[in-house]
């Protein structure tokens, strides 16, 4: 069925690309029309030229079209996919601006900056400082619901928990946050040696937050081949590359309070325990410490600098075969893995998929509030989204000691956005474990106003009264 679709923040080029290159190997979606918008010309026209070479590559029958102007990509589109990253002027992308809020909070003693959080140590998951992003975020959904109201809203860019949330309290806009942290399940499973084809298992929890509830290998409990692994193989765990946590030191400990193996990218979301310094990263995360540190994350920022370049060099060269001088990259057959296009495809089509996206509550997680986001296993058909029952629930533990103070957090960085009380964005800090002078509280937070990117948030935040 030909549909449209509007990839907003289109200049996300790896992203956008690889996207596409689901949609055009997805032939029940052929003929579709695929709206490239962002509002840099440069990107927009590389990453425009790049779809239609892959598209061709790989044989798909996409029609393409690019934008400066959202209402015009938005105008009839089905779906929209949201990867913009809001980009202050003059910067080279959105991680430049998160890097000197960081910096400025680390001269008041916040190693790894305000956002850092217990349940929150991702470095892209700015929440606190983040009012940028989260406008601009907000401005496409109200984009949507006035442009294209019957449209789904693809929520892919960070922080997908507190976008979402935001985008469902304020507009009437149908709305799904969209992660790949499921796929740590698998490094899992090949690293206790089991095929996933004799596995039932099941994960819930928050965005950057979930826990695997169900673990079955050929229909009995798979957590005693956990328990074994723990003690016989542990000891002899390295880290190959700094993202490879998924059983790493940290993982262990969280799975033995909480009785749940984390899963994902909430191996790197645990206490400060884990992560009050580059030492302490080292020692829970090996060698590497993760990538959420000083040392790996600007290595990772300015490697996706480079990628981007070098993309944007080739979109250039209609001579270069992207699909044979990069095949990991762009695959001619292989699907990406990501999720976005098998959910169109299934509400598009009825091929009916099992997919683990953030939806509303609505009692599928026992004890947590109904209109708080969820991400959790769903079916997914032309007649909706049907979510799984949780079971087994998760553990008391997680709900009262992680998902609950993870959700706190949610709900005072969007109350402090919602309303601009800087008060709220001060008793984060008063609450900080890091903090050692209070008085510094409101200078810290003064600077970060004084930005020059900040501008509009500090006009936000001295409108409370």
């Amino acid at each position: 069925m030909s549909i449209k679709i509007s990839f907003i923040g289109a200049g996300s080029v790896r992203y956008t690309v690889k996207l596409v290159g689901d949609l055009a190997k997805t032939k029940e979606l052929n003929d579709s029309l695929v709206s490239l918008m962002d509002i840099d010309e440069e990107r927009l026209e590389a990453v425009y030229n790049l779809c239609k070479r892959y598209n061709e590559e790989i044989g798909g029958n996409l029609k393409f079209e690019k934008t400066l102007d959202r209402e015009k990509s938005l105008r009839e589109a089905d779906f929209v996919i949201n990867t913009a990253l809001y980009r202050a002027p003059g910067h080279e992308d959105g991680y430049v601006s998160y890097e000197i809020m960081r910096d400025v909070a680390e001269k008041y003693g916040y190693y790894r900056g305000i956002d850092s959080q217990e349940f929150n140590m991702v470095s892209d998951y700015y929440t606190f400082t983040n009012y940028n992003h989260l406008k601009m975020s907000l401005d496409i959904a109200r984009s949507v619901e006035k442009i294209c109201p019957n449209a789904w809203l693809i929520q892919t860019a960070n922080p997908v928990f507190e976008i979402t949330q935001l985008i469902k309290r304020l507009t009437n806009v149908k709305v799904i946050g969209f992660c790949h942290g499921v796929e740590g399940i698998f490094e899992v499973l090949k690293a206790l040696g089991i095929d996933k084809k004799d596995t039932d298992w099941q994960i819930a929890g928050v965005n950057h937050g979930i826990w695997l509830n169900r673990f079955l290998y050929k229909g009995e409990n798979a957590y005693p081949l956990l328990d074994e692994w723990i003690e016989k193989e542990s000891k002899n765990w390295e880290s190959t590359n700094p993202w490879d946590t998924h059983l790493c030191p940290a993982v262990i400990d969280m799975y033995q309070f909480y009785g749940l193996l984390p899963i994902g990218d909430t191996t790197r979301n645990g206490s400060w325990k884990y992560h009050h310094s580059l030492e302490a990263k080292k020692r829970w995360y090996g060698k590497f410490g993760g990538i959420d540190n000083e040392v790996e994350r600007p290595k990772f920022y300015e490697e996706l600098r480079q990628i981007k370049r070098m993309i944007m060099e080739v979109s250039k060269n209609p001579k270069i075969k992207i699909t044979e001088n990069w095949p990991e990259e762009f695959p001619k057959e292989k699907l990406s893995g990501e999720q976005q296009i098998p959910f169109i495809n299934a509400l598009t089509n009825n091929i009916e998929v099992r997919l683990f996206l953030n939806v509303l509550n609505n009692g599928t997680i026992q004890e947590i509030p109904d209109d708080i986001v969820v991400e959790v296993p769903v079916k997914v058909n032309k007649n909706g989204i049907f979510p799984e029952k949780i079971e087994p629930d998760l553990p008391e533990k997680i709900k009262k000691y992680y998902l609950t103070p993870r959700i706190m957090r949610m709900e005072m960085a969007l109350d402090a956005f919602i309303t601009g009380d800087r008060k709220i964005l001060e008793e984060v800090l008063v609450r900080d474990p890091r903090t050692k002078n209070y008085d510094d509280i409101p200078k810290l937070w003064d600077e970060i106003f004084n930005l020059p990117f900040n501008k509009e948030m500090k006009e936000h935040y001295n409108k409370y009264k």
